[in-house]
């Protein structure tokens, strides 16, 4: 007869430091590979934090959970929403986890969790979720709606993790109707109006945004290059890592690691720059910050507000831009210019084509225009055929 499964509660103890405060230890057994008990552990906080060992017990619930996750689901498993919350931060929001989310991925669910989940629902049991509730609570919010429909897929993310490891047995939110729709159409700008902000850049300015406008890069990919990503025989740049908020991580999605093309001009433009800047060594920034004396690179809001919103002023153009508008840019004139859906999903290193359709590019109008107009002469056309066929006069 097979030995039953036991919950276990686990042990904090506290454990002295040599630089630095003690730390609390949680301690638990593990079955390994070969069936066999082993003894784990893992630091929960420092004393500094976690003044006792209750306060110790509770911060390592997530831990606790984890090593219970063989056990049958009556003995176990999170009791709150937190406490899912908590096992998800351990498992699926890992700092440092190269196959995971990137930084900036992790710094935006903890910023939803925190603000919203948390506060509304963090002391409900799981089968205390109900999808019409949610579905109500997301209509009271004001906000945007992109904004909700992230909150609802940040909880059916929490349910599907409670879903994997049979903490329960639905998920409610594929229930919960809520619309992502734009509200507002993003700002693109149209060829002229890059043109004459190109010529009125410094040289540092200009070879960001020509090369942001002519890549699409995200600005977190293109401030995380450096000197060695930039293949100037072969006229490629490899996007390997991006940066948020100075903290260096993984790119995206997979499709945003594959190498860009670079046209001969944009290298002959990389190269005047690397003769002008600071840091031309093949380990040092692209963009390297003068201010960090190179070991960071520069901080995409104080160029973007500084220098390119100004310049933009100056020459005319009333839009509210940002980096972005550089990447919706570049898909929309890859779209006027004819170009097919599968050579623009590439270009932009999106997932799937259609996030390239339905939210990087915009139908220029003097396109669609055209497009109507040959429409229109089709049908005047054939009315005249018609007609023509029909009116005995006509015919005679």
């Amino acid at each position: 007869m097979s030995r039953r499964t036991r919950y276990q509660q686990g042990s904090v103890q506290r454990e002295k430091r040599q630089n630095g405060p003690d730390v609390w230890i949680f301690r638990w057994r593990e079955v390994g590979a070969d069936g066999n008990s082993k003894y784990r552990k893992a630091i929960v906080g420092t004393v500094a934090t976690l003044s006792n060992e209750a306060s110790a017990l509770k911060a390592a619930l997530a831990l606790r959970i984890d090593a219970n996750q063989q056990t049958p689901q009556a003995e176990g498993g999170p009791s709150t929403v937190s406490d899912l919350i908590a096992h998800y931060r351990l498992k699926e929001l890992v700092k440092g986890d190269k196959e995971g989310k990137a930084y900036s991925t992790r710094a935006a669910y903890e910023c939803y969790l925190k603000v919203w989940i948390i506060p509304r629902w963090g002391t409900h049991r799981l089968d205390q979720v109900k999808s019409v509730a949610v579905e109500e609570w997301l209509r009271s919010i004001k906000r945007a709606k992109g904004t909700k429909a992230k909150i609802r897929n940040i909880m059916s993310a929490l349910f599907t993790h409670a879903m994997r490891y049979e903490w329960t047995d639905r998920n409610p939110m594929q229930l919960v109707r809520q619309s992502a729709k734009r509200e507002k159409i993003p700002e693109v700008l149209d060829l002229h109006e890059l043109q004459v902000l190109l010529e009125t850049l410094a040289p540092r300015e200009r070879t960001l945004a020509l090369l942001d406008a002519a890549t699409g890069l995200r600005v977190s990919e293109l401030l995380a290059l450096r000197w060695d990503d930039v293949d100037f025989k072969n006229l490629e740049i490899r996007v390997t890592e991006s940066i948020w908020h100075q903290v260096l991580g993984v790119c995206k999605t997979e499709g945003s690691a594959r190498p860009v093309p670079m046209d001969a001009y944009m290298a002959e433009d990389l190269l005047r720059w690397r003769k002008l800047c600071p840091y031309p060594m093949e380990s040092d920034w692209v963009f390297a910050s003068p201010t960090m004396q190179g070991k960071q690179p520069y901080w995409p809001d104080n160029l973007m507000k500084r220098y390119i919103k100004p310049a933009a002023r100056r020459v005319g153009i009333n839009k509210n831009i940002g980096w972005h508008t550089f990447r919706h840019s570049f898909g929309t004139i890859l779209k006027a210019n004819g170009e097919d859906v599968k050579t623009v999903q590439e270009l932009l290193r999106h997932a799937n084509s259609r996030i390239t359709l339905d939210v990087y590019t915009q139908a220029v109008n003097s396109h669609k225009r055209a497009a109507q107009s040959k429409v229109v002469k089709m049908m005047i056309t054939n009315l005249g055929e018609t007609k023509g066929a029909a009116d005995p006069k006509i015919a005679q």
